[in-house]
């Protein structure tokens, strides 16, 4: 792996870069959190300073360091966790739920952790810790408009799925969020960042947005069997 990869990787997961210094025979990266990583030409990477085991997963080294087996275009992954973002619409959240599991994954879903004395906002930053992808169920809950606009009106995500949205693109990168939108002729969306996955469905979420979903995750290093979805 070459300093541009681990770069990127490492920007998308929310790292910054603070120095890029020569050593022998390669190149250091030093992040602002403390984190290092040494790029050598042989294309060895030697991980050090805070994180080392979070950096490690995210670039695909064993605990000894060496590279482990990394599927095409992804990241290997220390689990296979995904957090699920949702409003009102239980029917969906259940279909989402059984197919993430169908496909081997551990869907996290708010409500269904303990609290432990936490916040909500500390809850979700708790569990997210060792998560690399979520999926938010953008589905039309309310209803909204501009102040003395009400021609504008149209249906809308619920404030805590929009508010968790950001949480989560802050923390993941947007390569790493994928926001199924519901009857979106109807919807306006959560957000106008350019570059977000958008996946529309109407009624039949495993059946018109699974494929699409299970592409985005496997590009993204999770185990998927596309051919058989």
């Amino acid at each position: 792996m070459n300093l541009e990869k681990v770069q990127e990787i490492l920007l998308a997961n929310g790292y910054v870069v603070d120095e890029i210094k020569a050593i022998g025979y390669g190149q250091q990266i030093k992040f602002t959190n403390g984190s290092s990583v040494n790029v050598y030409d042989s294309g060895k990477l030697v991980v050090g300073g805070k994180e080392q085991d979070n950096v490690k997963a995210l670039l695909g080294l064993n605990p000894g360091g060496q590279p482990a087996a990394v599927p095409a275009g992804g990241i290997v992954r220390g689990n296979n966790k995904v957090f699920v973002v949702y409003g009102h619409d239980e029917p969906a959240r259940t279909q989402l739920e059984a197919m993430l599991r169908r496909w081997g994954m551990e869907p996290l879903i708010l409500d269904q952790l303990p609290s432990e004395g936490q916040t909500i906002i500390e809850k979700l930053e708790a569990y997210t810790a060792d998560v690399q992808f979520a999926v938010i169920l953008a589905t039309p809950d309310d209803k909204g408009h501009r102040s003395e606009h009400p021609d504008e009106s149209a249906y809308r995500a619920r404030q805590n799925v929009v508010l968790e949205l950001g949480m989560l693109l802050s923390k993941l990168g947007r390569r790493r969020v994928a926001i199924l939108l519901k009857q979106q002729e109807n919807m306006e969306r959560p957000s106008d960042i350019q570059g977000l996955i958008y996946i529309p469905f109407k009624d039949d979420l495993a059946k018109e947005a699974g494929l699409i979903l299970a592409k985005e995750m496997c590009a993204q290093g999770y185990n998927i069997d596309v051919a058989r979805i």
